[in-house]
């Protein structure tokens, strides 16, 4: 009878070990996470491809093109909600400029639930990511500036210098237990420090005229959240209402209208009206309740709750979302929103690309060329350079069960910029002009090509180099 370990395929395997129940506690939030980012990437993925298909069937896309120039409004007397300057938004200029507010404003969540628990929360834990997000932002950066000097495309700069985390948690997704739990949370936290550099960078250098009254305004009900924080007030109906009212001031004040939903991410509390001890104490009483003395067949014909009862679950269910704190409730609410529904029709409607009308020639030359060598070599090398730095000068650890070949392969997956870097290249030119929307065009297919060649080449590479078998750390419920 042949041994089962002939049968094993070649390579190295990692090693059989127990998983302790602490491990499985530390990073239950970091799996569910981990798990949204992913199993969202498969959709904006389809919903990509989808535009792309659409904008190139000749007797469908200038319906598909013309439809984001409808106008949006939401009025009440003369007052339209959904305007900027005075001028209502279109639908594209609504996703864009409201849509992806709400998308910011979940990174602002995570941001801030990183600093307090999680992997930002320790200085020599977050390290690593945080030096390698550094340099996979200057050197993608320096590599389009050496390529576009001179050149009417060199404000877009900025363009490779993002990692789309939906969509490399989606490619690591795709190699199941193989990957190590620490490596996926790596990347996560690379990816959430390369979307506070975005953050930065779009609030920085993508406003136009200031209207600094309007600011005045948004500053002081930005100082109201934070004293609705300070005085304990949950009510998670107050943050968004005057959020929306932040929202609106920036959108006609100059500054663009996403920094407004990190800065509101930041005012929400992190504290829940409960504290555990309370919720449990809670718990017990309203359970205790109850009737003790009901035999196993009466409860089993039971079908309906008497009154007490309704009222005891009830009050269970208050207790409940009462020791969950509103960052973390409205965290939770919102991510199936912006993975299922935000992001892919962000996708759908910025990647549709006509590409009919270009040869196969002009997508390695000009702003994508610049753009693909930003996603493919300048992450890469920005990205594991300084990481090696870092653990050969002793500045952190790698990650556990982590070698070169690891890191190498999840530093080709941070050139995935797809969503950040399409959003900056839509701020980057002006669709109105006609030279700048065909270099619009040109991007997106840079962005497009350059996040694909990295997703590709980091798949193969983690596929041929990983250990088969499960990851010690990975877990029966990922």
């Amino acid at each position: 009878m042949l041994n089962n370990s002939s049968s094993r395929p070649p390579g190295p395997r990692w090693e059989d070990e127990p998983v302790s129940l602490f491990d499985r506690g530390v990073f239950f939030t970091a799996r569910q996470s981990l798990r949204r980012h992913a199993t969202g990437g498969n959709v904006l993925i389809f919903a990509t491809l989808l535009a792309l298909v659409i904008a190139n069937i000749p007797t469908v896309n200038s319906t598909y093109f013309n439809f984001w120039n409808q106008e949006v409004r939401l009025q009440i007397g003369s007052f339209n909600l959904f305007s900027h300057s005075g001028q209502p938004m279109s639908f594209l200029a609504f996703i864009n400029d409201a849509l992806m507010a709400i998308f910011f404003f979940v990174i602002g969540l995570e941001i801030k639930r990183e600093v307090l628990v999680g992997e930002l929360s320790s200085l020599r834990q977050a390290l690593l990511p945080i030096i390698a997000a550094i340099g996979g932002m200057l050197v993608p950066v320096g590599v389009f500036y050496l390529l576009s000097r001179d050149t009417e495309y060199a404000g877009g700069t900025a363009i490779p210098m993002a990692t789309d985390i939906a969509f490399s948690l989606g490619v690591l997704a795709m190699l199941g237990k193989r990957v190590p739990i620490s490596v996926k949370i790596f990347l996560t936290t690379l990816a959430v420090v390369d979307d506070i550099g975005g953050i930065i960078v779009i609030a920085a250098f993508y406003s136009t005229h200031i209207e600094a009254m309007l600011l005045v305004y948004a500053a002081l009900l930005l100082g109201l959240l934070l004293l609705g924080s300070q005085l304990h007030i949950k009510s998670k109906a107050f943050y968004l209402t005057v959020g929306g009212v932040v929202w609106f001031l920036f959108l006609n004040s100059g500054i663009h209208p996403t920094i407004s939903g990190v800065l509101v991410a930041f005012c929400i509390p992190a504290t829940p009206v409960f504290a555990p001890g309370k919720y449990i104490h809670n718990i017990r009483r309203a359970i205790s309740n109850f009737k003790g003395d009901d035999t196993p067949a009466e409860l089993a014909r039971r079908t309906i709750l008497d009154k007490e009862q309704m009222n005891w679950l009830k009050e269970v269910e208050s207790s409940s979302d009462k020791v969950i704190s509103p960052l973390q409730d409205l965290e939770d609410s919102l991510h199936p929103i912006v993975n299922y529904f935000i992001l892919p029709l962000f996708a759908f409607a910025n990647a549709g690309i006509f590409l009919l009308d270009m040869s196969f020639g002009e997508i390695f030359e000009g702003i994508s060329l610049a753009i693909i060598c930003g996603l493919v070599v300048g992450k890469f090398a920005g990205i594991l350079s300084f990481s090696w730095l870092a653990v050969r000068l002793g500045w952190a650890p790698m990650p556990a069960h982590c070698n070169w070949h690891t890191m190498a392969s999840v530093s080709m997956l941070g050139g995935i910029g797809f969503t950040v870097s399409l959003f900056i290249a839509t701020l980057t030119f002006d669709t109105s002009i006609p030279t700048e929307a065909t270099l619009l065009a040109h991007a997106k297919l840079g962005i497009v090509v350059g996040s694909l060649l990295s997703g590709i080449i980091a798949f193969v590479w983690l596929h041929l180099t990983l250990p088969k078998g499960i990851a010690p750390d990975a877990v029966d419920d990922y």
